[in-house]
Parts: C-alpha cells; sequence; structure tokens
C-alpha cells in the first residue's frame, strides 16, 4: 500500500476553511475547492517506494496490469478509471450535465475531426469517456439534481408574481412533461442575454423575499437566490428553477447519471467519478454554453433528486450505483474490533475522513502498515491483501470487480 501527496485545486468557488480544517492545516486565505486523489493527468496524486516521490499515473503506465489487475484492465483498458476528490464548496458551480459513453465517443470524434483544439474555450468533448458521479455529503451539503415534476416548477415560478414567466408557466402546465421541460428550457436558455437579465434580476428579488417569508418552499428560494446574487442576470438562474434543490446531510449522496442537469451549491463532500472532463454546462458560469448540444445530451424527465443512503454488506456501508467504473463504500469500524479484511481483486484508493483507521497487510506478520488521519489516503494496488481498524470513519473507492 502507497500514502498518497495530493494536489488541492483552487478554484474561485471554493471553500477558504473546509478542506483546511479536515486535514488540520492552517487555512492560506485562498480557495481550496477540490483535492484530487488518483491518476488524473491533471493532477495525479504521488507516491514513494523509496526512490523518492513519482506520479501514480507513472507508477500505473509502467506495468497496469501489476498496479490494476488484469480484470480491470480488460474492462477499462490500462488507466485507473475513478478520480476521487474531497470537494468544498463555498459558492455554486455551473449547472451542468455529462454525455452518456455513446454521446462521449460520438462528440469527441467529430471535435477530433474538425480540429477543434483540446483546450479551446468553445471545445465540448476533452475525452471519449462518460462522467458518472456520486456525492457523498460530510457536512450539509445543497445541491441542485434532475427536474422537478412540470407542475411543481410551474408552482414554484407562479409564486415569484413576475408576469414575464407566466408563458413558461402555462408551458408547464398545459404540455405533457418531456415536452414542457425541453420548450421552457430551450426558451430560457436561447434568449438575448439582455431580454432575458431584467427577469432573472425580478425574479431573484421576489425568491429572496419569499426564502425570508418561511413559507413551504422557503429553502429552494433562498438557493435560487444565492444564485443570482453570484450571477446576476444568468438565464441559468431560471434553469435552475426548473431543478429539484436538496439539502444532503452528512453521509447521504446523490448520484449523478448521464444527461442529469445538477450543480452543487455548498458544502464538504467526498466525491467519486469516472475519469473523464467532459462537462456540457446550462449556465451559471462564464464559460461557453453550447445550448444545441446541450439539448442533445439532456434527459428531460422528471422526479425526485434521489438521495442516496449505504446499504451495510458483512459491515461495509456500500453506496449502489449502476455503473462499473467506480465502486463507494465506507467504515466505520467500532474501537476494539477485529481488523475487517478488504477484498483484493481491484485497486483501491481508502480515504479517512474522521478519527483514525489503521492498515495491515493481512498476509503479514509483522504490525507494519500506515495509518490515515482525516484526510489522508492510500493506494492498494490490486491482489494486495489489507485490513482495516481504528475509531474513525474510512471511504474505499474501488471498481466493480
Amino acid at each position: 500500500m502507497d500514502r498518497l501527496a495530493n494536489t488541492v485545486r483552487p478554484y474561485a468557488w471554493g471553500s477558504t476553511t473546509a478542506i483546511p480544517e479536515l486535514l488540520g492545516t492552517t487555512p492560506t486565505g485562498e480557495p481550496q475547492a477540490e483535492m484530487w486523489m488518483g491518476a488524473h493527468p491533471g493532477a495525479p496524486s504521488r507516491i514513494d517506494r523509496g526512490t523518492g516521490p513519482v506520479s501514480l499515473a507513472d507508477v500505473i503506465d509502467a506495468d497496469p496490469e501489476a498496479e490494476l489487475g488484469a480484470d480491470t484492465v480488460r474492462a477499462f483498458g490500462p488507466r485507473l478509471p475513478f478520480l476521487l476528490k474531497l470537494l468544498a464548496a463555498a459558492s455554486p458551480l455551473s449547472l451542468q450535465v455529462h454525455p452518456d459513453l455513446a454521446q462521449a465517443a460520438e462528440g469527441f470524434a467529430d471535435e477530433e475531426r474538425r480540429g477543434v483544439p483540446i483546450d479551446a474555450g468553445h471545445r465540448n468533448y476533452k475525452d471519449a469517456n462518460h462522467k458518472p458521479e456520486l456525492i457523498v455529503a460530510l457536512t450539509p451539503f445543497d445541491g441542485l439534481c434532475g427536474f422537478r415534476h412540470p407542475a411543481q416548477a410551474a408552482g414554484l415560478l407562479e409564486g415569484l408574481g413576475i408576469d414575464d414567466l407566466k408563458p413558461y408557466v402555462d408551458i408547464l402546465r398545459a404540455t405533457p412533461e418531456e415536452d414542457a421541460l425541453r420548450e421552457v428550457l430551450t426558451a430560457v436558455l436561447s434568449a438575448e442575454h439582455h431580454a432575458i437579465a431584467g427577469t432573472v434580476e425580478r425574479a431573484a428579488v421576489a425568491a429572496d423575499r419569499l426564502a425570508a417569508e418561511a413559507g413551504p418552499h422557503a429553502d429552494a428560494y433562498a438557493a435560487y437566490a444565492v444564485l443570482a446574487h453570484h450571477y446576476p442576470g444568468d438565464p441559468g438562474v431560471l434553469a435552475a428553477m426548473l431543478l429539484n434543490h436538496v439539502r444532503l446531510q452528512p453521509g447521504e449522496a446523490l448520484f449523478l447519471g448521464a444527461g442529469i442537469p445538477h450543480a452543487y451549491l455548498s458544502g464538504l463532500g467526498v466525491e467519486l467519478m469516472a475519469n473523464s472532463d467532459n462537462v456540457l454546462r446550462c449556465g451559471l458560469t462564464p464559460k461557453h454554453v453550447d445550448v444545441p448540444e446541450l439539448l442533445r445530451v439532456v434527459r428531460f424527465e422528471a422526479g425526485d433528486a434521489g438521495v442516496l443512503r449505504p446499504e451495510d454488506v458483512n459491515g461495509e456501508e456500500v453506496y449502489e450505483t449502476p455503473i462499473d467504473e467506480f465502486r463507494l463504500s465506507r467504515f466505520v469500524p467500532a474501537p476494539g474490533a477485529a481488523p475487517h479484511p478488504l477484498d483484493s481483486r481491484t485497486p483501491q484508493i481508502l480515504l479517512c475522513t474522521a478519527g483514525t483507521v489503521q492498515l495491515r497487510d493481512a498476509d503479514a506478520q509483522a504490525a507494519a502498515g500506515l495509518t490515515l488521519a482525516p484526510g489522508e489516503s492510500a493506494f492498494v494496488p490490486a491482489g494486495e491483501r489489507i485490513a482495516l481498524s481504528g475509531d474513525g470513519t474510512l471511504f474505499r473507492a474501488t471498481v466493480v470487480a
């Protein structure tokens, strides 16, 4: 097993304190948005096997089967197929969706054929992979996830008392579900900015007032008012009002599959995703919004946000998702309990988020191993049998065997 040295990304929306508080370090005063654990080429973790720090990506590239196991390489190729993060949001991220595997492959190939530079601001597809995500709250965590039922969205918009929104309300009430959501989202995102900015501002004022009145939708109106404060006049604020607002409690999770519009608003969480950079933005961003491509990818399906809670499987609390590139689980060992062995067939990244956790080689007689404190993590190659104990909380990221 290898202790990981990880990079913290300083995105502007990041909290200045949440990750330092978990790590027990002094805040720098700068945003610390995401700590990456894995082999993503943008910021691979580093390990030291006695010859000095080296990139985990380079170690895997040198002998994929030894590090990942033959089954993982056969299923996903010679690379770690997931990226684990600590994510700390102090202000809202962009409203976005991710393509499915076929859409990503098609879109990437098309942009490659057309010679769109990989770093171009208007490029949609950075790679040919999909990007499903799972976020587990470590603190109360606010987000937007999936479309509300049109009647609910209509009631929310109507409650703002803005005449300019009445056509959208009428569509949401009189048109079949999928068509209604598509028509309103298209209208909002296709509107001329100068024409819709005033509507957004009036909606923001109304949302702020309604949030203070403590009605049944006060939390949702408060979230939309915050969005408008950070992105004044952005049509994405109205698009966000079509989505479910959800507040996760610690331990609860959201799975963001292909085509599901979503945004993280605030809070600290553990995020696990397939190793991809493909993002199509719907708004709440100064970056490129490709409305036609976005509408091709979005799934116009209404429903609740689908909050996940872990299911106990022989002492391992598993967050079940419908994909194979990653699997996230949590261990909270009882103090003094016998060491818990971990399945060794697949590569693993282990992250401590509370207390301390001891990792030991399950086959070794000696007690050598690693002790992880909050925010510390380790990479365990496939085939290495590990047992854990301690009085902390450990998240385990791996693939579906």
